[in-house]
């Protein structure tokens, strides 16, 4: 009988009842270091053990057993560890003590099956005659899972362990307890400080214990037979007997013989039906470090001859054994077919960490460079590891002995990586110019590419001229070449053009693009095409047709073999989630794919930004700034231009929000300039009104008229509803901050005219963030023209007359003022107005907007009638003010920017969060937000 472990510790706990009538024992087996005694001493803690006299036992060191010429009558726990180790005479004594258990007692036997005397019989050979009222069971320690080692990882070294570091540990300790925390403080001890990386893992080398473990085992061996541990460790992996043999070179009958005493004596162990290899994968290096050299590389050439001979081949570790085996040709030539396949089948990464090593070993020939570097090139810029294959081609583009074609396409390579995976886009923009140059005469399809990407206007700097020039000429370029791929690679980034600027005519060119193409190249540039047209789609704000975009372009990606396509989609779909208002777990899915991007946070960008948008609504504006900056990884001015124009808007609000009226206005004019310099307007949309809103409250009125002249300029008839939008919403903060200078009411009536033209425009895309943002603008403009210049704060009684409570402070719009309203139509209009517009922040989770709109409609609602003077009473609840200001105070707002947003003064705010803390229990602001979980 096998018992779960719950099932073990229960039946343990029933034997030890005092009425019990029968005695119980537990046979416990576990390989080495698998925690047998570690359950043994749990097994002592039992609570129905406190009545038990309790009994260790360790066989094999000479000691006799505890009392054992003694007649217990009362209870006992017998604890017997090591069995496998027990002489004739402990496994007699222990036949004897299991014989005579009392009632109400117990015993627990551990062993290591693989060194069991008799296989399968832990108390000997002979048969065992058990008392009649004894329950017999067993437990069968198996290794930890990837989850249990993640708890141990943490817990020994801390951090966040990525997915591939936390698979290699549990892969190469075999999840065996003892080794994995054996590994783990090998790794704490490391200098430099361990990292989390997996690399970092394979370095550690093998913890002693575990090393000295399988070196007694294999020295255990006759000489004769040791050949075949040797093996095991050298082809490092399960596999069957004939190969195992015929790696050892032993030869088929000294071999089986061999195989026999491997097991027996637990240097080897069989893995899985008709498959032999160690029983922790740590351990094959262990052996192999200790064979002699010679013996090693023999053992390694007829390793590579065995899997040369299987089908299909698997070349990459043909390769590995024909370089330990000092046979270069071999190498090198093994190495050309494992990349040329795994390319072929879409493995690009593997292709690509292959190549990368090889291509960086010393002494590589250069006719075998000539050979390898493009095909590291070709695989990494359709793959996602970037780095280290960046320095390597760097190199080698130096190299004058490389014919000048290859150079060229090599160039080429290095080019788009430095611009679309490393975003190094001016370093990668020089290196594209001369690889066009070099490659025009001698392979003109392939200077084509170089034109075509130059041609892409989503990075800073070159204006949409010189983009439009470089088309020209890649289209040319390609005809000359004749090459179908290469035609396809310019019709992607034609259409990739038309469609950033909003041409009418882009749509037809994204029919052309032939996503049912078979030829695997022209495939993958169409998914390019369909992934990029996807992406300038969501900018232009046509959201149903880049959802069909992308789900065209992510398949196509996905069976052409492109996953740096696939990744660009999934970036461009979070996007697409933002904009129109799916935002639960959106948060989730930003952090998780920037942590499944970690080696190369660029490709990372959308999901930095996205998150931080969302902590701008949410009222976490310190995380906000740090998503926004990329967290340090990467440059914001860096990005493309789209991405750079939609964080500093989101910057810019921020700093409006927080009264930093001049920072606002250096931010927008330098983002301004970087979208101008380009001349792709549609890309102004996200950063238009808050530019504008900036530069006319620091008083320059004329930068932000020109702003908005600009703007509509450059959209001109163009179909871009998103840019449309927030055109009108540009030209409805221009009307609402010029309006107080003027007093003008009929400019705030424009003001909200306007406001509601872009709630409207927005609403039909759909955006509902941004439709809500522009509705409460409207409201915001007819209640301040509707407003009583003599009426007094006294709305809310927590108004403070000395806060700072513009609305353009709160909101990122122009200030009004908080006078109550009398109830005409309009203002009561658009106090219904904010109600609705507090709903759908709360729905979409917008806590901060929520929060401000609230403050808002308090300051500008009707008092109610029979309403009592003086504060209401909330005892040790929380009152509803209080409960606004300590969300806001939870989420990390300081004082200041909860005054601003909530229309209160500093003082009034310190007084709400002082008393939320005594109400809920708080020892801080962070822990406010834990006790604000459980008590609202």
């Amino acid at each position: 009988m096998i018992a779960a472990p719950e099932s073990v510790l229960r039946a343990l706990t029933r034997a030890l009842a005092p009425e019990r009538a029968g005695a119980t024992l537990l046979f416990v087996e576990g390989v080495a270091g698998g925690g047998k005694s570690h359950l043994l001493r749990q097994l002592a803690g039992l609570p129905g053990a406190a009545g038990a006299v309790p009994l260790w036992w360790r066989c094999g060191v000479g000691d006799p057993p505890p009392e054992a010429g003694g007649n217990r009558r009362e209870p006992t726990l017998w604890l017997v560890d090591d069995v496998h180790r027990a002489d004739e005479d402990e496994l007699r004594e222990l036949r004897r003590v299991l014989a005579r258990l009392e009632p109400g007692s117990a015993a627990a036997v551990a062993y290591r099956p693989e060194e069991l005397g008799v296989p399968g019989l832990p108390l000997g050979g002979s048969p065992v005659t058990y008392p009649h009222r004894l329950t017999v069971l067993r437990h069968r320690l198996t290794p930890w899972d990837e989850e249990r080692v993640r708890r141990a990882a943490v817990a020994a070294l801390g951090g966040d362990w990525s997915g591939e570091s936390l698979s290699r540990l549990h892969e190469r300790t075999g999840g065996v307890p003892r080794v994995v925390v054996d590994l783990l403080a090998v790794l704490r001890e490391q200098q430099p400080a361990f990292t989390g990386t997996a690399a970092e893992i394979d370095a550690a080398g093998v913890p002693t214990r575990l090393a000295e473990l399988v070196l007694s085992r294999t020295h255990a061996l006759a000489p004769a037979h040791r050949p075949l541990v040797w093996a095991a460790a050298v082809l490092d992996r399960p596999v069957g007997r004939a190969e195992l043999i015929a790696v050892s070179g032993l030869g088929t009958e000294t071999g089986n013989s061999a195989l026999l005493r491997a097991l027996a004596g637990a240097a080897l162990t069989e893995r899985g039906e008709g498959r032999y290899g160690f029983a922790v994968p740590l351990e094959a290096a262990a052996v192999r470090d200790c064979v002699p050299g010679p013996v090693r590389q023999d053992l390694h050439r007829r390793a590579a001859q065995v899997w040369s001979r299987q089908q299909p081949v698997a070349w990459d570790a043909v390769a590995e054994h024909h370089r330990a085996a000092g046979d270069s040709r071999g190498w090198l030539r093994a190495v050309e077919k494992a990349a040329g396949t795994a390319a072929a089948s879409g493995r690009h990464q593997q292709a690509v960490a292959l190549l990368e090593r090889t291509l960086a070993a010393p002494g590589l020939p250069p006719r075998a460079r000539a050979r390898l570097a493009p095909l590291l090139a070709r695989s990494a810029v359709t793959g996602l590891r970037s780095d280290q294959t960046v320095e390597v081609l760097a190199q080698i583009v130096q190299d004058a002995s490389l014919p000048p074609a290859i150079r060229g396409e090599l160039r080429l390579d290095l080019g788009l990586m430095l611009c679309n995976q490393m975003g190094r886009f001016p370093e990668g923009w020089r290196v594209l110019e001369v690889a066009a140059a070099e490659l025009r005469e001698v392979r003109p399809g392939l200077a084509a590419r170089a034109m075509a990407a130059l041609s892409s206007p989503y990075w800073p700097g070159n204006s949409l001229d010189v983009h439009r020039s470089w088309l020209v000429q890649a289209t040319a370029a390609a005809d000359i070449s004749g090459d179908e791929a290469m035609r396809t690679a310019v019709l992607a980034s034609r259409t990739g053009l038309a469609m950033s600027c909003a041409d009418p005519h882009a749509w037809d060119l994204v029919k052309e693009l032939p996503a049912e193409s078979t030829d695997p190249l022209r495939a993958r540039q169409a998914a390019r095409g369909l992934c990029n047209a996807a992406d300038f789609a969501v900018w232009l704000g046509f959201y149903e047709r880049a959802e069909d975009l992308l789900a065209a372009g992510a398949d196509l990606s996905a069976r052409s073999g492109a996953p740096y396509t696939e990744y660009n989609a999934l970036g461009t779909r979070l996007l697409q989630e933002w904009w129109t208002g799916r935002w639960t777990g959106l948060s989730e899915r930003c952090e998780d794919f920037v942590a499944a991007t970690s080696d190369m946070p660029f490709i990372a960008s959308d999901a930095y930004v996205v998150r931080g948008l969302l902590a701008v609504a949410q009222g976490d504006w310190a995380e906000a700034m740090s998503w926004l900056s990329q967290r340090g990884t990467f440059g914001t001015e860096k990005l493309p231009v789209p991405l750079v124009a939609t964080a500093v808007g989101a910057v810019i609000r921020l700093a409006l929000a927080r009264q930093d009226v001049t920072v606002a206005a250096e931010h927008a004019h330098a983002a301004w300039a970087v979208v101008a310099e380009k001349g792709v307007w549609p890309w102004a949309a996200e950063l238009a009104p808050w530019a504008v809103e900036a530069a006319a409250r620091a008083g320059d009125g004329t930068a932000a008229h020109a702003m908005v002249r600009d703007f509509a300029q450059g959209l001109g008839g163009r179909d871009a509803p998103a840019a449309r939008a927030a055109l009108v919403w540009s030209r409805a903060v221009l009307a609402e901050t010029e309006a107080p200078a003027r007093q003008r009411q009929d400019e705030l009536l424009r003001a909200a005219e306007l406001y509601r033209e872009a709630a409207s425009a927005y609403g039909a895309l759909p955006r509902p963030y941004s439709q809500a943002l522009a509705a409460e603008g409207a409201a915001r403009c007819v209640l301040a023209a509707d407003a009583e210049p003599d009426a007094q704060a006294d709305a809310d009684p927590d108004v403070d007359a000395d806060a700072d409570s513009g609305p353009a402070a709160a909101a990122g719009g122009p200030a009004g003022r908080p006078d109550r309203l009398p109830g005409r139509p309009a203002a009561l209009a658009a106090i219904g107005e904010l109600e609705s517009c507090i709903q759908r922040f709360t729905e979409l989770g917008a806590v901060w907007d929520a929060a401000r709109t609230r403050a808002l409609l308090r300051t500008r609602r009707p008092v109610r009638k029979g309403r009592p003077p003086g504060r209401p009473s909330h005892a040790d609840e929380l009152s509803p003010r209080e409960t606004e200001v300590a969300e806001l105070a939870a989420s990390g707002l300081t004082n200041r920017e909860i005054a601003v947003t909530l229309h209160l003064s500093p003082r009034t705010v310190e007084q709400h969060i002082a008393r939320a803390m005594r109400k809920t229990g708080a020892l801080s602001r962070r822990d406010l937000a834990h006790r604000l979980g459980r008590t609202l």
